[in-house]
């Protein structure tokens, strides 16, 4: 196979299908979308069967528990997958919002108008699930999508994607509106990086190598986050029945992912009495503590924390714990550390929880309640194209707003310039 042929033509047939795409109405694409969700749903044991592939190969490969669980599709995800999309298609449809109108003392009037950006890529690892999510929010706002997953989730992205463009056929849209890389070779993702003439934005989605890959190689605009790397503050003022329900949510409900939280900072006059409960909730399952040195003075079973884990996403059932004096300490701490994706405090002060709000610099800062939120499905977006840690055209979970732009529609009559 000629790679970069191979990729031109996915390029090419994307951006013919984004202008078809581009004047579609809503109704037609919410039809597209409960159509997917119908067809996952009805090829449930068909998905079950591809995946089961690449489970199979990744133990073989060694992959770690956290790598096996992005990629398994149980019955509960593949129903997630369909409800995400019945989701997408039930908000409003954000093409053709009127943003602004103004008629100037010329006499033009100027409508500022949103609309799709055009084709997008998406270069992802592991969570094949992220194929039917970034596949519905493009189709809802107006967009043609690139697809390339991981070789560790072939079988299983290409089945979605697949069953993805079998709906939007039978619905009259533009099949090629998905279009799903269909090889392992590396050097499609260098092509991709370099198709500036079809591609308008690349969302790489995955471990910190691809990401700086992208970002470094890429000569198209990239929307990305780094790490996860998420910390929970558990100020003096905290109830400590909340703070240690939300931290070992935070921690364990699902450590794989990368809103989990990965450090833990506490107020060293509430240290005492919630580190024993909390430890031992922690042990029980199966947390590995490292801490700090007033932290192993206090429970000298803990492992003692290096410079290095203060800057590192774990991904698994491992945490760091410090002992900070006092609130500003928490924030320096953790502005310094955190990869300004999510950030929390746990307390019953209002001036503490107000100055964390408006002193973190991050994409999402929660009040007594788990970083494990920061996800589009919980904000409401239906899904999420991912968490994006920049700060300029979108930051937090990437919904349908952040997958448009916007133009100036002019009228005038005869209208000249003096």
């Amino acid at each position: 196979m000629n790679i970069e042929k191979y990729v031109t033509d996915v390029c090419k047939k994307a951006q013919k299908a984004s202008r078809i795409l581009a004047n579609q109405r809503p109704d037609d694409k919410n039809k597209a979308l409960n159509a997917m969700a119908d067809l996952i749903l009805a090829e449930r044991e068909t998905i079950k069967a591809e995946n089961k592939k690449d489970l199979d190969a990744g133990q073989k490969k060694g992959l770690s528990k956290a790598m096996l669980d992005r990629l398994e599709l149980t019955d509960a995800r593949i129903d997630g997958m369909a409800k995400g999309l019945r989701e997408v298609a039930e908000l409003t449809d954000p093409v053709g919002e009127i943003l602004d109108n103004t008629i100037r003392p010329s006499g033009i009037e100027i409508t500022k108008i949103r609309v799709p950006i055009g084709v997008i890529a998406i270069i992802y690892e592991s969570r094949p699930n992220v194929t039917a999510d970034a596949a519905g929010l493009c189709l809802k706002s107006g967009n043609a999508v690139i697809l390339r997953g991981g070789s560790e989730a072939f079988h299983s992205n290409l089945v979605i994607a697949n069953i993805l463009r079998s709906a939007l056929k039978n619905t009259g849209l533009p099949e090629d509106a998905v279009q799903f890389v269909e090889t392992t070779d590396r050097k499609a993702v260098d092509h991709l990086l370099h198709a500036e003439e079809y591609i308008d934005v690349i969302i790489p989605r995955g471990g910190k190598g691809l990401i700086k890959k992208v970002a470094t190689e890429s000569r198209i605009p990239v929307l990305k986050h780094y790490d996860g790397i998420c910390h929970t503050y558990i100020a003096e003022g905290a109830d400590i029945d909340k703070a240690i329900a939300i931290a070992f949510n935070a921690k364990v409900q699902r450590p794989g992912v990368c809103n989990a939280m990965e450090t833990l900072l506490i107020n060293k006059e509430i240290a005492k009495d919630i580190l024993p409960p909390m430890f031992l909730k922690l042990r029980k399952a199966g947390v590995e503590i490292r801490g700090c040195d007033e932290i192993i003075k206090l429970d000298p079973s803990a492992i003692p924390a290096t410079e290095e884990d203060w800057n590192t996403e774990y991904l698994d059932l491992i945490l760091s714990v410090k002992v900070v004096d006092n609130l500003e300490e928490a924030i320096n701490f953790i502005n310094e550390h955190s990869s300004h994706h999510s950030d929390a405090i746990v307390t019953e002060d209002h001036y503490e929880a107000a100055h964390f709000l408006q002193s973190i610099d991050s994409a999402t800062v929660y009040v007594n309640a788990s970083t494990r939120f920061t996800d589009g499905g919980e904000f409401g977006m239906g899904a999420e194209m991912g968490i994006s840690t920049d700060k300029l055209h979108a930051r937090g979970p990437v919904g349908l707003v952040e997958l448009t732009s916007y133009k100036y529609m002019i009228r005038g009559n005869g209208t000249i310039r003096k």
